[in-house]
């Protein structure tokens, strides 16, 4: 007990609208219904966990999590409830602490703890057809201050598991979820394949109808990691452990389940950490700052490309640090930084064909090719464009040059190639280009699950005000309407978010 109020609680308790009484009702119920049918708890213990900061016993937490998560419709952990003994987290090296459990980096033998946790409710949530919605995304500078010194130091490899006479010791949170058994090469093997086979899935048809898949394999790869393996052995697992929740969390962007990616992302920087690789961590947080420009906070995407550019550490190869210089480049396009933009991509073709292919790149940097370096340069000087509508002309440039390029299976990507274009066309004042354009992307949508592909469209609906008096444009924009969620528009037309382009799966 720390005797201090648990604010984190407070908070939640507060948006549950519960009574005190209510709740130690809900708990008692859930934990019978957990197979604890013993637990009683009154308002008193209530009163108790939130103003006097009482950490209650397992299974406590674990239930609270499980009511909060159902009465709030998105993933609510026992860190975030700041219901973490101080034994288990530790102090850390910079942000968060005991007493602010949900803090990053957390303690190392945590992080198979989390991913299980959290993949857990997420499970939960998806089956019950929830939304998860209502929390607010961490600030890049947040989360850069605080992961900064952690992600600098050299990696060293850290099983979940402490070193303890039980090997098969395991955090209680996990026990609900996975039985700790040893795993081989061969099984590591196929989860390595079944992330390739994920990974093209979401290429082509978008994050919506795998999400789950892939959500229940990283929570049960979280099971796996609470085992202490040899180390070569739980180093790969690590790093399919990193790659899962990179898939699970772009999944849940493009499926516009935003602080869930985005905790995704930082779970996944932490397992590459935690398996040794700094360029996957890296590659993690250029995701989240991905994120942050497409939701329209180019300076928060700043601030996490910092981090990811300088904590990828020496081995990251010239193909990865130009992607890291496109994402970049971006975020400087959607604030109208022209020329800083054009000098970060000037690198990143530098660094791009600077490389030459004598080391192989490693399988979650292989979608990023020639395609995908066009792609982006499109995207980022469509973005531009809303600033200097003169680089509207080199971003159709670039938008064609990456759809001559693609190879069959980005079905996503192209259609984004052809929003970037017509877009372009749009701000270029040539509708008739950008109708043809818009309509190859229509055509591509039905069979795609990405609620990203909605807001890039939105984005264009925006250019085609100025012509709607053009038959063909005045069809253009019914169709749209017809093909975008109902009401859409409303939310979705007043602004840009980030760039109506879009290159990389």
């Amino acid at each position: 007990m720390s005797g201090q109020p648990n604010t984190r609680l407070s908070d939640l308790f507060g948006l549950a609208g519960w009574s005190k009484g209510e709740l130690a009702r809900l708990v008692n119920r859930q934990a019978a219904a957990m197979g604890h049918p013993q637990l009683a708890t009154d308002t008193s213990r209530v009163r108790r966990w939130i103003d006097t900061g009482e950490i209650p016993r397992d299974p406590v937490p674990r239930v609270l999590a499980a009511l909060f998560t159902e009465r709030l419709g998105r993933v609510v952990t026992i860190e975030d409830l700041g219901l973490v003994r101080h034994g288990r987290t530790g102090k850390r090296p910079s942000g968060g602490s005991a007493e602010h459990p949900d803090g990053v980096p957390w303690a190392p033998e945590r992080t198979a703890a989390v991913l299980t946790e959290f993949t857990g409710m997420d499970l939960m949530l998806n089956r019950r057809g929830l939304v998860g919605a209502g929390a607010a995304l961490a600030a890049g500078s947040a989360i850069s201050s605080s992961m900064h010194e952690w992600l600098h130091t050299d990696p060293a490899l850290v099983a979940d598991a402490p070193d303890t006479d039980d090997p098969l010791h395991a955090d209680p949170a996990g026990f609900d979820r996975y039985e700790a058994a040893p795993i081989g090469s061969q099984e590591i093997e196929e989860l390595e394949r079944s992330v390739e086979v994920f990974r093209a899935w979401d290429a082509s048809r978008g994050g919506g109808l795998q999400r789950k898949a892939v959500v229940g394999q990283l929570n049960e790869v979280g099971g796996m990691l609470s085992y202490r393996h040899p180390d070569h052995l739980q180093r790969r697992l690590w790093g399919v452990a990193a790659n899962l929740a990179v898939l699970a969390g772009w999944m849940s962007h493009d499926v516009g389940l935003e602080p869930t990616a985005q905790k995704y992302f930082i779970i996944a920087a932490h397992a590459a950490r935690e398996g040794g690789d700094r360029p996957r961590a890296g590659e993690a947080l250029s995701r989240a700052a991905r994120q942050m420009v497409h939701l329209g906070r180019p300076d928060d995407a700043l601030d996490l490309m910092n981090l990811a550019k300088s904590g990828s550490g020496d081995e990251v190869l010239p193909r990865t640090r130009a992607m890291l210089c496109t994402i970049e480049a971006w975020a400087q396009a959607s604030l109208g930084k022209g020329q800083a933009m054009r000098r970060t991509l000037g690198e990143a073709e530098d660094l791009f064909v600077s490389d030459k292919g004598d080391v192989p790149p490693p399988s979650w940097m292989q979608l990023f090719d020639e395609a995908d370096m066009h792609g982006m340069q499109a995207l980022a000087y469509r973005t531009l464009a809303e600033h200097d509508p003169a680089a509207a002309a080199v971003a159709q440039r670039h938008a064609k040059e990456a759809l001559a390029l693609r190879e069959k299976g980005r079905d996503r990507s192209k259609i984004f190639d052809h929003l970037s274009l017509a877009s372009a066309c749009f701000i270029a004042d040539d509708p008739e280009q950008a109708d043809r354009y818009a309509r190859l992307a229509l055509t591509s949508m039905g069979s795609n699950s990405s609620h990203r592909t909605w807001d890039r469209l939105r984005e264009m609906y925006r250019l085609t005000g100025q012509y709607s008096s053009y038959p063909k444009i005045h069809e253009l924009r019914e169709e749209i309407k017809l093909s975008l969620p109902k009401g859409s528009l409303k939310s979705g037309s007043s602004k840009p978010r980030g760039g109506a382009g879009g290159a990389r799966a």
